[in-house]
């Protein structure tokens, strides 16, 4: 898959929705698999799944993976102050994703802080967000790229979710 691509959630965070380049040709599908799931294939331009993201049960962390469960990497959120901070951790090295708080910007740097991919949200104000995702990487693919940004947004909807959920709580 090209190094520039467009996809987007979809409102219900469920169904299908095409994967396009700079050029606007479609270049694969994003399968959001259901809005209680919140896990996600990457299908290529023929229909065959590239890549797969999901939080296992009971867990925090999004697990990035192939069809037949072999493991690409994790994304967890780190803590920060005043800035939105991630990690990608692989076997074969570390990823920090950050953003300013109120950014809707990303950048991913590797162990040497050499910048890997950018990532941002292109709208998502009465619709379903849009994401614009670049890369210069040789060592990760772009499908799993996708799992990895969308891992992101899983993470801050559940955070956004569950912040709102304790808001009345007494907190004993």
């Amino acid at each position: 898959m090209e190094n520039c691509v467009y996809f987007k959630d979809t409102f219900f965070s469920s169904g299908k929705t095409d994967i396009f380049n700079s050029e606007q040709q479609k270049r694969g599908v994003l399968d959001l698999k259901s809005a209680f799931s919140s896990g996600v294939s990457i299908e290529d331009e023929s229909g065959r799944v590239i890549v797969e993201g999901s939080f296992p049960f009971l867990s925090g962390k999004w697990v990035v993976k192939q069809p037949d469960g072999k493991e690409f990497g994790v994304v967890k959120s780190s803590f920060a102050f005043f800035s939105k901070k991630y990690r990608y951790m692989t076997n074969e090295q570390n990823y920090e994703i950050e953003a300013p708080a109120f950014s809707k910007e990303y950048i991913i740097l590797d162990e040497n802080k050499a910048e890997v991919a950018t990532f941002k949200k292109v709208n998502g104000f009465f619709q379903a967000s849009a994401y614009e995702l670049k890369h210069n990487s040789n060592h990760l693919l772009t499908e799993e790229l996708i799992a990895v940004v969308m891992g992101v947004n899983a993470i801050e909807k559940r955070n956004s979710s569950s912040a709102g959920a304790g808001a009345g709580s007494s907190g004993s």
